[in-house]
């Protein structure tokens, strides 16, 4: 694919793979897009994707719980910094895992400025995920990023593009600086990121330095290419117009998919669910993507061969699918609740709602109704709220160069005296905790208190649906490929 010389440092990647998927395995919540997964569909010949979202506290409480079958340490064994694995390995592993109960211990919280060891965990986490995903294969690995975890970002991709990573995606916002985030991080530069805080006066960015935490001395790496996620051809075209922001694709996201969803357009009306309504105007102008010269993927509701088709037919160089891959055996969800799903969609009973009031971000986010999870208005209201991970905290300005932290989702108190609206906070829930636990990852409270789980899903599953049908033992990422491209 075309590619201008001030977007890529040719010096950085003379070999590049131009190889491109048909199909784009989603990278989907906390962990629930394993290095397992990916892997397995990047050797099925299309893009296994990993998720970027908190793998520093993913790798951390593995590694507590003992890292069964070795493969976390396996990882560090080739990290190119040793000394920087082994730290991670001291302060976190722990041999035959943690007594049960037993709290996991906590990790750094990323911030405009974030600890030593909080960088060194993120940079040595994504690594990790992501060489597990490429190892013994030469299949194409992506990572999944949010936008809005601008704080995580810079140190996330770094690690991730340690690893070998071969395309960077990312959504949930407008990711116009990350084309130059992996140049200069292809390098070992320093660079940095404009931070969005509340009631700013100055400007503020996260940064990172590479080669004052590695010591400096590595060789340049593979720049990975960039897939941004939009739900809308003027995003698209809004990115594609300069070389500094353009990407190298886009994944064009419609308001079914799972996850976050862009808000609909034009004036909030809900359904007599309490669902946001979404209409035309959400949808993406396809001929005006096209028309913007890169490959795009479309993504929510293509499920099936015969929609992969439509979907090329439209000019799309293929799919991303989510729901197909969450629910196969290589998936990261936790097995107990990956077979309820599986039970429901079987029975016809598996209900996803698009729950305007769920995430922190304000984003409607999609949540899949399961019995013991947060989905269920009890299990909710049950739980202490307090936010102890913190990834989508936002910040604001106390006074011009000090920055405050706040989550809708904190304790409502504490949140006011920070300066955050009542609204703001009504129906939130703990997205960060949620999605760990749906992983098998959840924290336990000295209180004895577990934190419960929350699933989310595409609001398509007939796709899934004829999969089961098909297949009513379960499938693999594998049969899913096969299922997808008609095979």
């Amino acid at each position: 694919m075309p590619v201008s010389p001030s977007t890529r440092p040719t010096a950085v990647s003379p070999a590049l793979d131009t190889r491109l998927p048909v199909v784009i395995q989603g990278g989907m919540g906390v962990a629930v897009s394993s290095w397992q997964l990916a892997r397995s569909v990047a050797q099925a010949g299309q893009l296994g994707v990993v998720s970027g979202t908190a793998l520093d506290v993913v790798i951390a409480r593995r590694l507590q719980d003992g890292d069964e079958g070795g493969d976390v340490r396996r990882a560090l064994e080739q990290f190119p910094v040793p000394a920087m694995a082994q730290r991670m390995l001291s302060r976190y592993f722990i041999e035959d895992g943690r007594a049960p109960g037993q709290p996991y211990h906590p990790v750094p919280k990323l911030g405009v400025t974030t600890s030593v060891e909080g960088l060194e965990l993120s940079i040595v986490a994504n690594y990790a995920e992501v060489w597990l995903a490429k190892e013994g294969h030469d299949g194409l690995v992506g990572i999944n990023f949010l936008e809005k975890l601008q704080m995580a970002t810079p140190s996330a991709a770094y690690g991730a593009m340690l690893g070998g990573v071969d395309f960077v995606l990312m959504g949930a916002g407008i990711p116009a600086e990350i084309p130059q985030l992996l140049n200069k991080l292809a390098l070992h530069q320093a660079c940095s990121l404009d931070l969005d805080v509340a009631g700013a006066t100055i400007d503020y960015a996260v940064g990172l330095d590479p080669e004052a935490l590695t010591g400096g001395g590595l060789a340049p790496l593979l720049r990975p290419r960039f897939l941004a996620i939009v739900s809308a051809h003027v995003l698209a075209a809004y990115l594609a117009r300069d070389d500094s922001t353009r990407p190298d694709g886009f994944v064009v996201e419609g308001p079914r998919a799972g996850g976050h969803n862009a808000p609909a357009r034009g004036r909030p009306v809900l359904d007599d669910d309490g669902q946001p309504v979404f209409g035309p105007r959400d949808e993406a102008d396809l001929a005006k993507v096209a028309a913007v010269g890169l490959p795009f993927w479309l993504a929510g509701g293509y499920s099936t061969a015969a929609q992969v088709a439509q979907a090329r037919e439209a000019g799309a160089a293929g799919v991303q699918v989510g729901t197909l891959f969450a629910l196969c055996e290589e998936s990261g969800l936790d097995p107990a609740i990956r077979k309820e799903l599986i039970s429901d969609l079987g029975a016809g009973a598996l209900k996803v709602r698009t729950d305007p009031l769920a995430s922190p971000t304000g984003f409607p986010f999609k949540v899949a109704t399961v019995p013991g999870t947060m989905s269920e208005a009890d299990v909710y209201a049950a739980r202490p709220r307090l936010c102890d991970l913190s990834y989508l905290r936002t910040a604001y300005e106390r006074e011009p160069g000090n920055l405050g932290y706040r989550c809708p989702a904190e304790p409502v108190h504490m949140y006011l005296k920070k300066g955050g609206d009542l609204e703001a906070t009504v129906g939130r829930k703990c997205l960060c905790n949620g999605l760990t636990a749906g992983v098998g990852l959840g924290q336990d409270r000295r209180d004895g208190y577990s934190e419960p789980p929350i699933v989310t899903l595409g609001a398509d599953l007939e796709g899934v649906a004829q999969m089961l049908a098909e297949m009513p033992g379960g499938w693999t990422a594998v049969e899913a490929v096969d299922h997808l491209l008609g095979r």
